[in-house]
């Protein structure tokens, strides 16, 4: 070691020069992670690190690069507010930067990161077993209890009062029992009996979250997959947005600076307003028109 790596002053790269995969977009091959980024912090770092590691590898290996979304991990944020708004000064990660955060919980990271793990190598057999247990033994009682209905009879009102809980009124599906704020899923069990494999408390845990709020992370799923089909329209790497007719002047700045990869980044760009969204879309569209009309003349 020359000298400790406190009060040393260094330069940094522009995150709006960056690929979401963390590969500058002038050099090809080239990853940068950490402070050199515009971050401040060792999980910020490390975070940056096995992504932009991951993705090196797999473009040696010529495999698809891998993309954390804003939905995926608090990961996929801290990039995509990186390489998409930039930053004037050290970046730290707040769980307040995420607007899928009741998607984005400890108890789900597995189920939301293992399928993507194995994917591309990350997750070995022993791992990979232990999850299709845990996703099996979840996916199972969850359809168990939207199956099985509490019907208000006396000896089942009875025991509801002697829990201390309203009485049926209905018949009611023990999903729907178990969304009432005071009742637990040991309750329920108490009504329609244990699974049928012992389930850890995790699972417990990510059952009662999955349906006492289902409502709220319903509608925030709607959001992610609205937001995923604007991720999936890709910007042409070459596009000359000169050629733009009528977005904002603020836009067009913006869109040279960052050059965004698709409709959904270009979307959160700072100065950008819906309606210049609009006008890309319209002329992304006109182009891949044309595109096909020049393709279908030289075939003939």
């Amino acid at each position: 070691m020359m000298r400790t790596g406190y009060a040393i002053e260094y330069d940094m790269v522009l995150p709006h020069q960056l690929r979401a995969t963390l590969e500058t977009k002038k050099i090809s091959g080239l990853f940068t992670a950490g402070q050199t980024n515009g971050t401040s912090g060792y999980e910020e770092a490390a975070g940056q690190g096995i992504i932009a590691g991951i993705n090196a590898a797999l473009k040696i290996q010529g495999k698809p690069e891998l993309i954390l979304k804003r939905s995926d991990g608090y990961i996929g944020v801290m990039i995509d507010d990186l390489v998409t708004k930039g930053t004037i000064e050290p970046y730290r990660l707040l769980t307040s930067r995420a607007e899928y955060r009741l998607i984005l919980r400890h108890d789900n990271a597995d189920m939301r990161l293992t399928e993507m793990g194995r994917e591309i190598g990350l997750v070995d057999d022993e791992r990979w077993a232990r999850f299709e247990i845990k996703k099996n033994q979840f996916d199972n009682e969850m359809k168990r209890l939207d199956s099985i209905k509490l019907k208000p009879v006396k000896e089942t009102n009875a025991k509801v009062e002697e829990m201390g809980f309203k009485p049926l009124t209905d018949a009611v599906i023990a999903k729907e029992f178990l969304r009432r704020p005071e009742v637990s899923y040991k309750d329920v069990v108490a009504f329609i009996g244990p699974a049928a494999e012992d389930l850890d408390d995790k699972i417990i845990e990510l059952i009662e979250t999955e349906i006492k709020y289902e409502g709220y992370i319903s509608k925030a799923m709607d959001q992610v997959a609205k937001m995923k089909r604007m991720e999936e329209k890709r910007i042409p790497a070459n596009i000359d947005w000169d050629d733009i007719d009528s977005i904002a002047t603020e836009a067009r700045q913006k869109f040279k600076l960052i050059n965004p990869e698709t409709i959904g980044q270009a979307s959160r760009i700072s100065g950008v307003n819906p309606a210049d969204i609009s006008i890309l879309m319209v002329y992304l569209e006109g182009k891949n028109r044309s595109i096909a009309k020049s393709q279908e003349k030289k075939g003939l």
